[in-house]
């Protein structure tokens, strides 16, 4: 008999597995979100192609990089969602930015439809880009912006994250309309003249220059030599609040801007 109750038992056992249904992605609960998260994409990174318009497709969408917009120069400017800002465009490459590293992960690319620059006997010749491109490139941010809280120290050019490679946007990049349109902090020009009349007396050293652009953010050398990973680290600051001179040497215009920028990032 206690050999029968053990039989009908393990028979009830298996029929009750057997009409257990495994879990399907339509049984998932998307009732609950939980308040602690924030967006994946904390960095937006600017880009000139240095390609036209074609070959600019062709390389984002068929080659070993990417990134997630590409505006174009036709009109009206087509602006192509190349990758899903869900997923990770390859388009910053060896990068980083203050504490962080390897930024594909967390930033957004938007890539420019413009052919950079050309080398001529008088050096760089760098090509403008149309204000009614600006003007759809400035509508893109603000949108992404809007959606994922990046915050303004965070938009950035790609030579400002990789100093020793790469220049785009370029010094004819127009930082200051995007400034103008409330994306970016911008240095009060008041200031930077008082600081000017200072810094013309006395010019700082190598380490002081060194330590201020690393302040901002940019993966500066501290050696206390003016050495050439130095210099292009300035020119790279210099493309974005000073484009009249971007020759990476460090004179008192560039220590003015540099003081004010981050006595201002000091301010509660």
């Amino acid at each position: 008999m206690k050999s029968l109750l053990v039989l009908f038992l393990s028979l009830g056992l298996l029929s009750a597995c057997s009409t257990t249904r495994p879990f399907t992605m339509d049984q998932l609960n998307t009732s609950i979100t939980a308040k602690s998260q924030a967006s994946r994409a904390r960095f937006l990174i600017l880009h000139y192609t240095a390609l036209d318009q074609a070959r600019s497709l062709h390389v984002l969408t068929e080659q070993a990089v990417s990134s997630h917009y590409l505006v174009g120069d036709d009109q009206p400017n087509t602006v192509y969602r190349l990758v899903d800002e869900s997923r990770m465009a390859l388009h910053a490459g060896v990068s980083s930015w203050k504490t962080h590293a390897q930024l594909n992960a967390s930033s957004i690319g938007i890539e420019i439809v413009n052919l950079g620059y050309v080398e001529t006997p008088t050096g760089r010749q760098y090509q403008a880009f149309p204000q009614q491109q600006i003007d759809t490139v400035i509508t893109l941010i603000k949108d992404i912006v809007a959606r994922h809280g990046i915050k303004p120290e965070n938009i950035l050019g790609h030579g400002e994250i990789a100093p020793q490679r790469k220049p785009d946007p370029g010094p004819l990049f127009p930082w200051k309309q995007l400034a103008d349109a409330g994306l970016i902090e911008w240095p009060n020009a008041d200031a930077v003249a008082a600081q000017l009349l200072i810094f013309q007396q006395a010019l700082p050293d190598a380490v002081w220059f060194q330590t201020k652009l690393a302040e901002i953010g940019y993966a500066t050398p501290k050696t206390g030599i003016w050495d050439q990973e130095s210099k292009n680290v300035l020119i790279a600051f210099q493309c974005r609040y000073r484009q009249h001179t971007f020759d990476g040497i460090p004179d008192a215009e560039s220590a003015a801007l540099l003081e004010v920028i981050t006595s201002k990032k000091k301010l509660p």
